[in-house]
């Protein structure tokens, strides 16, 4: 019961009032320390207090538990060094990750905790320390890896056709080698190299990421655009486009263009993900996500029924035509691809003033550029820009959680030899066995002297104003001298209000 009141107090609107609440029934609590706790026992989800206090983004909860984990080390003059205890904070060894939590929540308020001690600088200790290097080091590995994929592809094995053409629009000259006879000379031996560097690669890349779909669940790990859910789409399909062109390629079964030019698209495009650890290039990858998966996937269902309609319409015009004289809607497929790229402003109205062009063509032409040129590109770009605007408000609070979640998963994923664990183990302090970490804070006594000035300019202001209400109490049945002490008052106020204000000050000094 004393632990279901204490997740209801996480919750309530009124902080303060709930702080008080929830210090009032942990001194019941006879299992302060120990395994049976009441804050260390975990809700339906798994949510303790303190990290339940994260998810909702309650930071008054969350400082008033950290004021009460913290111990004060040693003091001098304006400084003051702190521990604070890294339990349930640290994702050292933790199934459910404070930090992986906060970055995952929906609540903005949530990320606002990635801003306060000692989150702050914990998650700063390890991307500088770690993150940062390895991080970079993974950026530059996976380019070397692509450019040797890229090599495999362009010297793919082709060999000259034999075979005669069946129609005057073919135009394909090579084609793909059997198995026997791709690997013959040297210089196959090489590509086979770096095919096999390219396949281990994409095995690789599926052993990291299944156990995390399994561990998180595939609607969290792909729907969160902070932990990166678009880009682990594009790097699991790159890794089954490799593993079906290799498939193709020992079966000698023709076609493994279609899954190869696949995976260069969706492996290139994936190098963008390395850009959160550039905080000038990180939110903008938030901003193309956000723009793709927001405003694209719903312009595109309306960009999807113009073109069908007006692709229908010019096929129909020109199926009685010489495909010869006006080639671009010769059948119903190319005439999409026509449509589409007209839609884009990519090419321009296609015309042959040779002959004569059938007067539907322009008055169809004439609606189409009307539509989708005019109104609907500009609709797009409006879109845009309104997500660009909402989302460079938080440039920098995605930016941090992008970190955030990139130190969570490079600390998964690399061995514990090569990621020791952050902090101070308390026994050096006779502390016990949990870990802490050291925070050196600076109190400004400058700081406190201006916050009494301002308040004693703040009383006087308050004084006089007070003085004030009483005297046009006063004199309200005339409405002239009303005002004239009105102004008088106004003057005499910020005089004196002033006066007093600057005396406090000359004399301090």
């Amino acid at each position: 019961i004393g632990n279901t009141v204490l997740h209801i107090l996480v919750h309530q609107p009124n902080k303060t009032f709930a702080c008080h609440m929830y210090s009032l029934i942990l001194s019941y609590d006879r299992n302060k320390e120990g395994p049976g706790s009441l804050e260390l026992i975990p809700n339906n989800e798994g949510l303790t207090p303190f990290k339940l206090a994260g998810v909702e983004g309650n930071t008054v909860m969350f400082q008033h538990l950290m004021q009460k984990r913290k111990h004060n080390l040693w003091s001098f003059g304006p400084l003051t060094t702190v521990l604070y205890d890294l339990t349930e904070i640290d994702s050292w060894a933790e199934d459910q990750s404070f930090l992986e939590l906060i970055v995952s929540s929906k609540k903005r308020e949530a990320r606002q905790i990635l801003d306060l001690t000692p989150v702050k600088e914990l998650v700063s200790l390890k991307w500088n320390m770690y993150g940062r290097p390895y991080f970079c080091f993974l950026a530059l590995f996976y380019i070397l890896y692509m450019v040797c994929f890229t090599m495999c592809c362009v010297y793919r094995p082709l060999k000259p056709r034999t075979g005669n053409k069946t129609s005057s629009r073919d135009n394909t000259i090579y084609v793909q080698k059997m198995l026997q006879e791709s690997y013959v000379t040297y210089e196959d031996e090489l590509r086979l190299v770096g095919e096999l560097i390219t396949v281990i690669g994409a095995a690789v890349i599926l052993i990291l990421e299944i156990p995390d779909i399994l561990r998180v669940g595939a609607a969290k790990y792909f729907g969160q655009t902070i932990l990166g859910g678009p880009f682990h789409i594009i790097v699991i399909t790159y890794a089954c486009m490799i593993l079906v062109t290799m498939v193709m390629r020992l079966t000698s079964t023709t076609g493994e263009v279609v899954p190869m030019s696949f995976a260069l698209v969706l492996g290139w495009c994936n190098v963008m993900y390395f850009a959160r650890g550039f905080q000038m290039l990180g939110p903008f990858t938030i901003m193309i996500q956000k723009m793709i998966f927001g405003d694209l996937m719903r312009f595109c269902w309306l960009m999807a029924v113009v073109i069908l309609g007006f692709a229908s319409a010019f096929y129909v015009i020109f199926q009685t035509e010489n495909p010869e004289n006006l080639g671009q809607f010769y059948n119903y497929p190319m005439s999409l691809f026509t449509t589409f790229e007209l839609f884009l402003t990519i090419i321009d109205g296609p015309a042959n003033y040779d002959v004569d062009l059938p007067f539907m063509y322009s008055v169809v032409y004439f609606a189409f550029a009307i539509i989708a040129t005019l109104l609907m590109l500009n609709l797009l770009i409006a879109m845009m820009g309104d997500t660009h605007w909402r989302v460079a408000h938080e440039r920098d609070e995605l930016w941090r959680a992008q970190v955030v979640a990139t130190t969570v998963m490079l600390e998964r994923k690399l061995p514990r030899c090569l990621w020791p664990r952050s902090g101070i183990c308390g026994r050096e302090y006779g502390l016990g066995d949990r870990w802490y970490l050291r925070v050196e804070d600076r109190i400004d006594p400058h700081k406190h002297k201006m916050m009494r000035y301002t308040e004693a300019f703040k009383a006087q202001d308050r004084d006089n104003y007070d003085k004030g209400l009483e005297k046009l109490e006063i004199d309200r049945d005339i409405l002239y001298k009303k005002e004239l002490s009105a102004l008088s008052l106004s003057r005499s106020t910020s005089r004196t209000s002033s006066h007093r204000g600057w005396e406090i000050l000359r004399r301090n000094t």
